[in-house]
Protein backbone atom coordinates (compact mmCIF):
# COMPACT_ATOMS: atom_id res chain seq x y z
CA UNK A 1 0.00 0.00 0.00
CA UNK A 2 1.24 3.17 -1.04
CA UNK A 3 2.63 5.43 1.94
CA UNK A 4 0.94 8.65 2.10
CA UNK A 5 1.24 12.54 4.04
CA UNK A 6 -0.92 13.99 5.92
CA UNK A 7 -0.85 18.07 5.81
CA UNK A 8 -2.98 20.97 7.97
CA UNK A 9 -2.68 24.25 6.50
CA UNK A 10 -3.78 27.64 8.62
CA UNK A 11 -7.16 24.93 9.74
CA UNK A 12 -9.58 26.78 11.75
CA UNK A 13 -12.57 25.12 13.91
CA UNK A 14 -15.01 26.79 16.36
CA UNK A 15 -18.13 25.70 18.18
CA UNK A 16 -19.83 28.21 17.96
CA UNK A 17 -18.09 31.59 18.94
CA UNK A 18 -15.36 29.23 20.82
CA UNK A 19 -12.15 28.75 18.89
CA UNK A 20 -11.11 25.35 19.33
CA UNK A 21 -8.11 25.09 16.92
CA UNK A 22 -6.62 27.89 15.78
CA UNK A 23 -4.37 28.38 12.52
CA UNK A 24 -2.65 24.50 13.15
CA UNK A 25 -0.07 23.80 10.85
CA UNK A 26 1.20 20.14 10.72
CA UNK A 27 3.05 18.02 8.21
CA UNK A 28 2.63 14.53 9.11
CA UNK A 29 5.39 12.39 6.92
CA UNK A 30 4.15 8.98 4.80
CA UNK A 31 4.23 5.92 7.13
CA UNK A 32 5.22 8.24 10.01
CA UNK A 33 4.42 7.57 13.66
CA UNK A 34 2.92 10.52 15.25
CA UNK A 35 1.47 12.01 18.43
CA UNK A 36 -0.62 14.56 18.79
CA UNK A 37 -0.06 15.39 23.06
CA UNK A 38 -1.77 17.95 24.64
CA UNK A 39 -4.18 18.23 28.46
CA UNK A 40 -7.84 17.58 28.28
CA UNK A 41 -9.30 20.20 26.00
CA UNK A 42 -6.07 21.27 24.17
CA UNK A 43 -8.20 20.18 20.79
CA UNK A 44 -6.49 16.86 19.56
CA UNK A 45 -8.84 15.12 19.51
CA UNK A 46 -11.02 17.72 18.06
CA UNK A 47 -8.05 17.71 14.83
CA UNK A 48 -8.34 13.92 14.83
CA UNK A 49 -12.16 13.86 14.09
CA UNK A 50 -11.49 16.70 11.75
CA UNK A 51 -9.12 14.57 9.89
CA UNK A 52 -11.31 11.74 10.06
CA UNK A 53 -13.99 14.18 8.42
CA UNK A 54 -16.45 13.65 11.48
CA UNK A 55 -15.48 17.59 12.49
CA UNK A 56 -15.10 20.34 9.53
CA UNK A 57 -12.93 23.23 9.65
CA UNK A 58 -14.05 26.98 9.29
CA UNK A 59 -10.81 27.47 7.43
CA UNK A 60 -7.73 25.89 6.10
CA UNK A 61 -6.61 22.83 4.26
CA UNK A 62 -6.43 19.36 5.04
CA UNK A 63 -4.21 17.73 2.34
CA UNK A 64 -3.51 13.81 2.42
CA UNK A 65 -0.89 12.97 -0.53
CA UNK A 66 -1.15 16.35 -1.84
CA UNK A 67 -5.10 16.46 -2.20
CA UNK A 68 -6.98 18.59 -0.20
CA UNK A 69 -9.97 15.96 1.74
CA UNK A 70 -11.39 19.30 3.34
CA UNK A 71 -14.95 18.73 2.21
CA UNK A 72 -14.95 14.75 1.11
CA UNK A 73 -16.70 12.57 3.42
CA UNK A 74 -15.73 10.25 5.94
CA UNK A 75 -16.61 7.34 3.80
CA UNK A 76 -14.35 8.47 0.83
CA UNK A 77 -11.06 9.40 2.94
CA UNK A 78 -9.42 5.87 3.21
CA UNK A 79 -9.23 6.46 6.52
CA UNK A 80 -9.61 4.03 9.63
CA UNK A 81 -10.08 5.14 13.07
CA UNK A 82 -10.06 3.38 16.36
CA UNK A 83 -11.83 4.86 19.38
CA UNK A 84 -11.07 5.04 23.01
CA UNK A 85 -13.99 2.84 23.65
CA UNK A 86 -13.11 0.47 21.07
CA UNK A 87 -16.95 0.19 19.35
CA UNK A 88 -16.98 -3.44 18.76
CA UNK A 89 -20.61 -4.78 18.10
CA UNK A 90 -21.34 -6.97 20.92
CA UNK A 91 -23.88 -9.00 19.41
CA UNK A 92 -20.95 -9.98 16.74
CA UNK A 93 -18.21 -13.01 17.10
CA UNK A 94 -15.11 -12.08 16.65
CA UNK A 95 -14.17 -12.80 13.00
CA UNK A 96 -18.03 -10.40 12.23
CA UNK A 97 -16.52 -7.69 13.88
CA UNK A 98 -13.49 -7.32 11.61
CA UNK A 99 -15.24 -8.30 8.47
CA UNK A 100 -17.78 -5.28 8.98
CA UNK A 101 -16.37 -3.12 7.53
CA UNK A 102 -15.66 -4.90 4.30
CA UNK A 103 -19.28 -6.33 4.11
CA UNK A 104 -20.55 -2.90 3.72
CA UNK A 105 -17.81 -2.43 0.93
CA UNK A 106 -19.51 -5.48 -1.01
CA UNK A 107 -16.03 -6.91 -0.96
CA UNK A 108 -16.27 -10.37 -2.58
CA UNK A 109 -16.67 -13.60 -0.57
CA UNK A 110 -13.53 -15.07 -1.00
CA UNK A 111 -11.40 -11.85 -0.68
CA UNK A 112 -12.81 -11.04 2.36
CA UNK A 113 -12.03 -14.55 4.25
CA UNK A 114 -8.37 -13.80 2.97
CA UNK A 115 -8.10 -10.61 4.35
CA UNK A 116 -10.26 -10.76 7.78
CA UNK A 117 -8.09 -14.27 8.17
CA UNK A 118 -4.77 -11.73 7.68
CA UNK A 119 -6.19 -9.47 10.26
CA UNK A 120 -6.71 -11.28 12.82
CA UNK A 121 -3.12 -13.48 12.41
CA UNK A 122 -1.55 -9.97 12.59
CA UNK A 123 -3.33 -9.32 15.72
CA UNK A 124 -2.75 -12.97 17.48
CA UNK A 125 -6.10 -13.58 17.12
CA UNK A 126 -7.62 -16.00 14.90
CA UNK A 127 -7.93 -18.44 17.78
CA UNK A 128 -10.63 -16.42 19.08
CA UNK A 129 -12.41 -15.86 15.86
CA UNK A 130 -15.91 -17.41 17.69
CA UNK A 131 -15.89 -15.82 20.47
CA UNK A 132 -17.59 -12.43 21.30
CA UNK A 133 -16.05 -9.02 22.38
CA UNK A 134 -17.17 -9.73 26.56
CA UNK A 135 -14.96 -12.92 26.30
CA UNK A 136 -12.31 -11.06 25.76
CA UNK A 137 -9.88 -9.20 27.79
CA UNK A 138 -9.35 -4.93 27.69
CA UNK A 139 -6.06 -5.64 25.63
CA UNK A 140 -7.79 -8.25 23.22
CA UNK A 141 -10.64 -6.37 22.33
CA UNK A 142 -8.44 -3.20 21.71
CA UNK A 143 -6.68 -5.49 19.12
CA UNK A 144 -9.96 -6.72 17.52
CA UNK A 145 -10.25 -2.81 16.94
CA UNK A 146 -7.20 -2.73 15.73
CA UNK A 147 -7.92 -5.32 12.94
CA UNK A 148 -11.30 -4.12 12.15
CA UNK A 149 -9.42 -0.95 10.89
CA UNK A 150 -6.77 -2.66 9.37
CA UNK A 151 -8.43 -5.12 6.85
CA UNK A 152 -10.07 -2.59 5.43
CA UNK A 153 -6.38 -1.61 3.98
CA UNK A 154 -6.42 2.18 5.49
CA UNK A 155 -4.11 4.70 3.90
CA UNK A 156 -4.19 6.83 6.63
CA UNK A 157 -4.59 5.13 10.85
CA UNK A 158 -6.42 7.25 13.87
CA UNK A 159 -5.83 6.22 17.02
CA UNK A 160 -8.14 8.37 19.90
CA UNK A 161 -6.59 6.96 23.17
CA UNK A 162 -6.72 3.89 22.19
CA UNK A 163 -5.23 2.41 25.76
CA UNK A 164 -6.45 4.33 28.33
CA UNK A 165 -8.71 1.93 29.67
CA UNK A 166 -5.74 -0.35 30.29
CA UNK A 167 -4.16 -0.86 33.08
CA UNK A 168 -0.31 0.26 33.19
CA UNK A 169 1.46 -2.89 32.46
CA UNK A 170 -1.34 -3.88 29.51
CA UNK A 171 -0.74 0.00 28.27
CA UNK A 172 2.83 -0.40 28.00
CA UNK A 173 2.76 -4.20 26.00
CA UNK A 174 0.15 -2.61 23.90
CA UNK A 175 2.00 0.47 22.84
CA UNK A 176 5.24 -1.95 21.94
CA UNK A 177 2.55 -4.11 20.20
CA UNK A 178 0.91 -1.06 18.66
CA UNK A 179 4.58 0.21 17.37
CA UNK A 180 5.40 -3.20 15.90
CA UNK A 181 2.40 -3.31 13.69
CA UNK A 182 2.60 0.07 12.39
CA UNK A 183 6.33 -0.29 11.44
CA UNK A 184 4.97 -3.54 9.52
CA UNK A 185 2.43 -2.38 7.96
CA UNK A 186 3.88 1.27 6.81
CA UNK A 187 0.60 3.14 7.38
CA UNK A 188 0.67 6.97 8.58
CA UNK A 189 -0.21 7.21 11.83
CA UNK A 190 -1.87 9.31 14.04
CA UNK A 191 -2.01 9.00 17.84
CA UNK A 192 -3.91 11.18 20.26
CA UNK A 193 -2.39 10.81 23.68
CA UNK A 194 -2.59 13.18 27.15
CA UNK A 195 0.10 10.44 28.44
CA UNK A 196 3.42 11.93 27.87
CA UNK A 197 5.07 8.54 28.34
CA UNK A 198 3.10 6.52 25.34
CA UNK A 199 4.05 9.72 23.22
CA UNK A 200 7.57 9.81 23.93
CA UNK A 201 8.20 5.81 23.25
CA UNK A 202 5.70 5.33 20.20
CA UNK A 203 5.91 8.49 18.42
CA UNK A 204 8.46 9.27 15.64
CA UNK A 205 7.80 13.13 16.11
CA UNK A 206 5.06 14.91 17.86
CA UNK A 207 2.81 17.92 18.26
CA UNK A 208 2.21 19.81 21.71
CA UNK A 209 -1.24 21.23 21.48
CA UNK A 210 -2.64 23.90 24.40
CA UNK A 211 -6.15 25.69 24.56
CA UNK A 212 -6.07 24.91 19.89
CA UNK A 213 -2.79 26.04 19.75
CA UNK A 214 0.07 24.36 18.68
CA UNK A 215 2.88 24.91 21.09
CA UNK A 216 6.30 22.92 19.12
CA UNK A 217 6.63 19.95 16.74
CA UNK A 218 9.42 17.58 17.18
CA UNK A 219 11.23 14.24 17.91
CA UNK A 220 10.60 13.49 21.85
CA UNK A 221 13.86 13.75 22.59
CA UNK A 222 14.11 17.36 20.59
CA UNK A 223 10.64 18.46 22.72
CA UNK A 224 12.06 17.51 25.84
CA UNK A 225 15.89 18.58 25.74
CA UNK A 226 14.93 21.93 23.97
CA UNK A 227 11.61 22.94 24.75
CA UNK A 228 10.17 26.17 23.16
CA UNK A 229 7.93 27.70 26.22
CA UNK A 230 7.22 27.09 29.48
CA UNK A 231 4.22 25.15 28.80
CA UNK A 232 6.10 22.32 26.35
CA UNK A 233 9.09 22.51 29.23
CA UNK A 234 6.48 21.30 32.01
CA UNK A 235 4.30 19.07 29.95
CA UNK A 236 6.43 16.96 28.72
CA UNK A 237 8.60 15.67 31.53
CA UNK A 238 9.58 17.51 35.08
CA UNK A 239 11.24 20.89 35.02
CA UNK A 240 12.56 23.52 37.22
CA UNK A 241 11.78 27.07 36.04
CA UNK A 242 14.36 29.40 38.20
CA UNK A 243 14.59 32.96 38.23
CA UNK A 244 17.86 34.29 37.03
CA UNK A 245 19.72 37.48 36.33
CA UNK A 246 21.88 38.43 32.88
CA UNK A 247 25.33 39.62 34.42
CA UNK A 248 26.71 40.14 30.56
CA UNK A 249 25.60 39.31 27.15
CA UNK A 250 27.21 38.91 23.83
CA UNK A 251 27.07 37.24 20.40
CA UNK A 252 28.00 33.92 21.20
CA UNK A 253 27.06 33.62 25.18
CA UNK A 254 25.36 35.27 28.13
CA UNK A 255 26.27 34.87 31.44
CA UNK A 256 23.38 35.11 34.35
CA UNK A 257 23.28 34.23 38.17
CA UNK A 258 20.80 32.52 40.35
CA UNK A 259 20.21 34.06 42.99
CA UNK A 260 24.01 34.62 44.77
CA UNK A 261 25.69 31.88 42.50
CA UNK A 262 28.79 32.14 41.13
CA UNK A 263 28.21 33.67 37.04
CA UNK A 264 27.10 30.44 34.68
CA UNK A 265 27.94 30.84 31.17
CA UNK A 266 24.93 29.76 29.23
CA UNK A 267 25.88 29.18 25.28
CA UNK A 268 23.40 31.20 22.91
CA UNK A 269 21.93 27.30 21.41
CA UNK A 270 20.48 27.13 25.09
CA UNK A 271 18.40 30.17 24.84
CA UNK A 272 14.65 29.48 23.54
CA UNK A 273 12.60 31.96 21.65
CA UNK A 274 13.90 35.30 23.06
CA UNK A 275 13.88 38.35 21.22
CA UNK A 276 17.29 39.28 20.99
CA UNK A 277 16.95 43.06 22.89
CA UNK A 278 15.70 40.80 25.97
CA UNK A 279 18.67 39.34 26.80
CA UNK A 280 20.65 42.46 28.07
CA UNK A 281 22.14 43.27 31.38
CA UNK A 282 20.07 43.29 34.26
CA UNK A 283 17.25 41.43 32.99
CA UNK A 284 15.70 38.58 34.43
CA UNK A 285 15.07 35.48 32.60
CA UNK A 286 14.06 31.59 33.90
CA UNK A 287 16.85 29.04 33.57
CA UNK A 288 15.52 25.86 33.34
CA UNK A 289 16.71 22.85 34.65
CA UNK A 290 15.65 18.76 34.49
CA UNK A 291 15.51 17.35 38.32
CA UNK A 292 17.77 14.17 37.23
CA UNK A 293 20.45 16.85 36.07
CA UNK A 294 20.71 18.22 39.66
CA UNK A 295 23.49 16.98 41.97
CA UNK A 296 23.13 16.96 45.79
CA UNK A 297 26.18 17.50 48.40
CA UNK A 298 26.97 18.35 52.04
CA UNK A 299 29.05 21.05 50.46
CA UNK A 300 29.89 22.54 47.03
CA UNK A 301 33.49 20.95 45.96
CA UNK A 302 36.19 23.49 46.00
CA UNK A 303 36.32 23.44 42.33
CA UNK A 304 33.43 22.28 39.92
CA UNK A 305 33.84 23.66 36.16
CA UNK A 306 30.65 21.91 35.34
CA UNK A 307 28.35 22.48 37.67
CA UNK A 308 26.55 25.76 39.25
CA UNK A 309 26.51 25.46 42.68
CA UNK A 310 24.08 26.98 45.02
CA UNK A 311 22.66 26.34 49.10
CA UNK A 312 19.61 25.24 50.16
CA UNK A 313 17.64 23.04 52.62
CA UNK A 314 16.11 19.81 52.06
CA UNK A 315 12.12 19.73 52.45
CA UNK A 316 10.94 17.01 51.48
CA UNK A 317 11.70 13.59 50.07
CA UNK A 318 9.83 11.19 48.07
CA UNK A 319 11.08 7.46 47.32
CA UNK A 320 9.37 6.57 43.36
CA UNK A 321 10.99 3.45 43.21
CA UNK A 322 13.83 3.91 40.52
CA UNK A 323 14.78 7.16 42.27
CA UNK A 324 14.17 10.04 45.19
CA UNK A 325 12.58 13.14 44.53
CA UNK A 326 13.81 16.28 46.87
CA UNK A 327 12.15 19.57 47.51
CA UNK A 328 15.02 22.00 48.61
CA UNK A 329 14.41 25.39 49.87
CA UNK A 330 16.60 27.66 48.36
CA UNK A 331 17.18 31.37 48.96
CA UNK A 332 14.54 32.23 46.74
CA UNK A 333 12.76 29.51 45.67
CA UNK A 334 11.95 25.82 45.77
CA UNK A 335 14.12 23.29 43.69
CA UNK A 336 13.30 19.75 42.66
CA UNK A 337 15.47 17.25 42.35
CA UNK A 338 15.69 13.92 41.35
CA UNK A 339 18.26 11.36 42.87
CA UNK A 340 18.63 7.51 41.33
CA UNK A 341 18.08 4.86 44.21
CA UNK A 342 20.43 2.60 45.26
CA UNK A 343 19.83 -0.14 47.81
CA UNK A 344 21.72 1.07 51.49
CA UNK A 345 22.07 4.59 50.20
CA UNK A 346 20.96 7.06 53.00
CA UNK A 347 18.36 9.27 52.59
CA UNK A 348 18.96 13.27 52.78
CA UNK A 349 16.81 13.90 55.58
CA UNK A 350 14.46 17.02 55.96
CA UNK A 351 16.23 20.18 57.53
CA UNK A 352 19.60 19.23 56.27
CA UNK A 353 21.66 22.14 54.67
CA UNK A 354 22.82 20.99 51.23
CA UNK A 355 24.41 22.37 48.10
CA UNK A 356 22.74 21.95 45.05
CA UNK A 357 24.82 21.36 41.56
CA UNK A 358 23.34 21.99 38.67
CA UNK A 359 24.37 20.80 35.18
CA UNK A 360 25.47 23.60 33.23
CA UNK A 361 25.17 21.98 29.70
CA UNK A 362 21.70 21.09 30.68
CA UNK A 363 20.42 24.52 31.60
CA UNK A 364 17.97 26.04 29.17
CA UNK A 365 17.17 29.92 29.20
CA UNK A 366 13.57 31.67 28.36
CA UNK A 367 11.61 33.97 28.97
CA UNK A 368 10.72 34.82 32.58
CA UNK A 369 7.84 33.02 34.26
CA UNK A 370 5.08 34.42 35.59
CA UNK A 371 4.04 31.98 37.55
Amino acid sequence: MKKVSVECRNISLSYGATDILKDINIKIEPGEFFALLGPSGSGKSTLLRLIAGFNQARQGQLLIDGTDFATVPPWERHIGMVFQSYALWPHMNIWDNVAFGLVERRVPRDELKKRVQAALELVDLAAYATRKPNQLSGGQQQRVALARTIVIEPQVLLLDEPLSNLDKNLRIQMRQELLSLQRRLGITTIFVTHDQEEAMTTADRMAILNHGVVQQIGTPTKLYDFPDNHFVANFVGTMNNLKAQIREANAETITIGIGQSPSIEISRKNIAAIPVDSLTQGSTVSANCRPHHIRIEREAPAESLDRAWISGTVRSSEFLGEFTRYLIQTASQMVTADHPHRAGQPVWPVDCPVAVGIDIQQIRIMEASHD
